[in-house]
């Protein structure tokens, strides 16, 4: 299976309104709840309004579409970092998922799955 590695930092927001999100961004994700709007976006593109932040997060996401069919997949990659005591955030599309993981655990991370037979990228 191979693994993309995404260039750029990224920061996991809560912002008050969608409003506040500028969606003409390259790279960024939405969630939305009775109770929040959860952003993840590039540190750079943080909106100023955020109600709260947390920088310094890098990603990585499974490369091609997942069939919704496939069993285990996001579960092997989490218990594999578990293992090595890194603590990850996730994002899931419709195509695939992204697995982020902070800044300064990062290369140890691509490293650990690339050890467990992943093709990193």
């Amino acid at each position: 299976m191979e693994l993309k590695k995404l260039s750029y930092s990224l920061s996991i927001c809560k912002v008050a309104e969608i409003k506040d999100i500028d969606i003409e961004r390259e790279f960024f994700f939405v969630g939305k709840t009775d109770e929040e709007i959860s952003l993840v976006c590039k540190t750079e593109d943080v909106p100023n309004t955020t109600i709260q932040r947390d920088d310094g997060w890098r990603g990585f996401y499974i490369q091609g579409t997942l069939d919704f069919s496939l069993i285990g997949i996001l579960s092997k990659l989490s218990g594999i970092l578990a293992d090595h005591k890194i603590g990850i955030f996730v994002i899931s599309t419709y195509n695939t998922d992204y697995i982020l993981v902070k800044e300064v655990n990062f290369e140890n991370a691509m490293e650990v799955l690339s050890d467990e037979g992943y093709i990193v990228k």
